[in-house]
């Protein structure tokens, strides 16, 4: 296996456990669109924190798979 390989495999591992740790709207109806009332806020320390970091182990995990294909 190559570093792309096992780059790809932590980067997916991570951002597995990123998403899961995310609670903002975790019903199953506010993913369906059954929000209700909620109103949108901004993100505010920890939940812009795991948001940020979910966005570049998304980044690091695409660009891993493109230069394993690459290379």
């Amino acid at each position: 296996m190559t570093l792309y390989n096992y780059l790809t495999i932590g980067s997916m591992i991570l951002m597995t456990i990123l998403i899961l740790m995310q609670t903002r709207g975790a019903s199953l109806g506010a993913g369906l669109g059954g929000g209700g009332g909620e109103v949108n806020t901004e993100r505010r320390g920890t939940d812009k924190s795991l948001h940020q970091l979910t966005i570049i182990s998304a980044l690091v995990f695409s660009l891993s798979l493109l230069m394993s294909v690459i290379a």
